[in-house]
């Protein structure tokens, strides 16, 4: 599968839009209900320090990546507020992995220097834990009954940190 990773630009916030409700209806799978993806999220997501998208070779936005640098000085080597999204049907076939290879690149090439990234994984999505475990990300606290899914029941995030120095 040809796929092209690229900066996302204001023209792509409905097909982000599409994205994040069509990988948000499996619950557990982005921290947000398909009601809560809007266009003012897309483009908040648009607006931050980095965001990618992944195109298919029918040009279609089928993964998104996007992160912001703490702003506070104590913490300004940090890279979070990650969210990252694959199509549902587009899953499995390395595009999550395509994105965070981007967004690590980006973060190492960054003056002053980003030195730690850190992301939260739902408990319940095990597929994108072991994506992180893959791309070199560590397991560093838990986070119990963090979020409730729309069927009333908690569950833990995971909180994951990656050192690129």
């Amino acid at each position: 599968m040809s796929i092209t990773i690229r900066a996302a630009t204001f023209a792509d916030r409905d097909a982000i839009v599409a994205l994040h409700k069509a990988a948000a209806v499996t619950p557990g799978a982005l921290a947000r209900a398909p009601e809560e993806v809007t266009p003012a999220y897309a483009e908040a997501a648009i607006g931050s320090d980095i965001c990618l998208v992944a195109i298919d070779a029918d040009g279609l936005v089928c993964g998104e990546i996007h992160a912001k640098r703490e702003t506070v000085a104590l913490f300004a080597h940090v890279l979070g507020s990650l969210t990252v999204a694959v199509h549902p049907e587009r899953q499995g076939r390395g595009i999550g992995s395509r994105l965070f290879e981007a967004l690590i690149a980006w973060a190492k090439a960054q003056e002053p220097p980003i030195l730690r990234i850190e992301l939260a994984a739902g408990a319940g999505n095990p597929g994108a834990i072991r994506l992180y475990e893959r791309l070199g990300f560590r397991h560093e606290g838990r986070q119990v009954a963090r979020g409730r899914l729309p069927d009333g029941r908690f569950e833990d995030d995971i909180l994951m940190g990656m050192l690129l120095s």
